[in-house]
């Protein structure tokens, strides 16, 4: 009877790659050969073997309509359902364990089939993320903030060396100018070179020899501040603005980035749509009949004359062009006054007379 892969791994048929992927990692650290309390080098293959086929779809697909898998099988015998952990070794088929040598042995593969090499690179400080408000028309025609931010920055005395200026450096003792440690093991994978960076020169192979006074050598700070983040025109509500190279700082490393949440606050009779300025504005009957001039408070300040044609239709849109949202090349878009006409209530004998004889000429 084949073996339940979804029982091995303690997830429902259900569960997603991620789950999966969790759920083998925990179980896979438990039973790790390497592991002298808990290791259990066949309970180890089984929920490999388990994870090599329900963390492919294709695989998956195969073992949920038929109960063994097709795609990949290495030949006969044990190994019918294609588990590639037969006389190639582990990882033969491609199955790549490199997040299990990086949990057991520190990221680092030296011998062995596993694809994943030698894994080196710059330490990055951590993100950070803020929220800005702005007014309707600063959303509009864009703005400048500056605010104040308590973070982690490189030491301005060291420059981020964590060494005293001047002063030089010797050759890490540790790791005897190496910046690293090399460890080789034999494990059921077959022999494994680990290699840890030095906590000391953090793999630089070198020291300070003296420490910075300003930041006692851990070439960054926490202090506050001043970032002036410049707000583009036209930004919509909910938009996140990234600032490279603006977020925490870490030693010997590049900064992470600073993401700043804008929220445009609504207008009293201002909307937008897309770079066009949508406004209502009421005008009484006699002039949508006549025709007449309304003055209009534009966005920027200005004070526009709108002429209204006579015989205007109901909720007709007026195109007044340039008094939009900036657009680039300096142009931008229009204002659009869409017209409501307030008819009247409570009529006099007077006006009901009129307005019936405007009935009885058809107007």
């Amino acid at each position: 009877m084949p073996k339940d892969y979804y029982q091995v791994l303690g997830v429902s048929k259900g569960a997603t790659k991620e789950n999966i992927k969790k759920a083998y990692h925990q179980l896979a650290r438990k039973f790790h050969p390497d592991n002298k309390e808990t290791g259990d080098e066949s309970k180890f293959k089984e929920i490999s073997e388990a994870y090599y086929t329900l963390s492919d779809d294709k695989r998956r697909a195969e073992y949920d309509a038929y109960g063994s898998v097709f795609s990949g099988a290495q030949g006969g015998g044990a190994n019918r359902g294609g588990f590639p952990f037969g006389s190639g070794g582990f990882g033969s088929a491609g199955f790549d364990l490199g997040d299990i040598f990086e949990d057991f042995f520190g990221g680092v593969a030296g011998s062995g089939n596993w694809r994943g090499g030698f894994r080196s690179g710059t330490p990055r400080g951590r993100d950070i993320s803020i929220d800005i408000d702005v007014s309707f028309a600063e959303g509009a025609y864009g703005v400048e903030r500056t605010v104040l931010l308590a973070k982690t920055t490189k030491c301005t005395v060291c420059s981020g060396t964590g060494g005293e200026p001047g002063t030089g450096t010797k050759t890490c003792v540790p790791c005897n100018g190496q910046g690293r440690f090399h460890e080789t093991r034999s494990t059921v994978l077959g022999t494994i070179t680990s290699v840890r960076e030095c906590d000391e020169c953090k793999g630089e192979g070198k020291v300070p020899n003296e420490t910075c006074h300003e930041c006692r050598g851990m070439g960054v700070l926490r202090r506050q501040e001043e970032i002036t983040i410049r707000i583009p025109a036209g930004i919509e509500d909910g938009s996140v603005i990234r600032e490279p190279g603006t977020g925490e700082a870490v030693l010997k490393g590049t900064p992470g980035d600073l993401y700043v949440r804008v929220h445009v606050a609504r207008h009293p009779y201002f909307r937008r749509d897309g770079n066009d300025l949508v406004m209502n504005l009421n005008i009484k009957l006699t002039d949508a009949l006549l025709g007449a001039t309304y003055p209009v408070h534009a966005l920027d300040g200005s004070v526009l004359k709108v002429k209204i044609p006579a015989g205007v239709g109901l909720n007709e849109k007026l195109r007044v062009k340039g008094k939009g949202v900036p657009l680039e090349g300096g142009r931008k878009g229009d204002l659009l006054v869409k017209l409501n006409v307030n008819l009247p209530s409570n009529l006099s004998e007077r006006t009901k007379e009129l307005i019936e004889k405007l009935r009885k000429e058809g107007i």
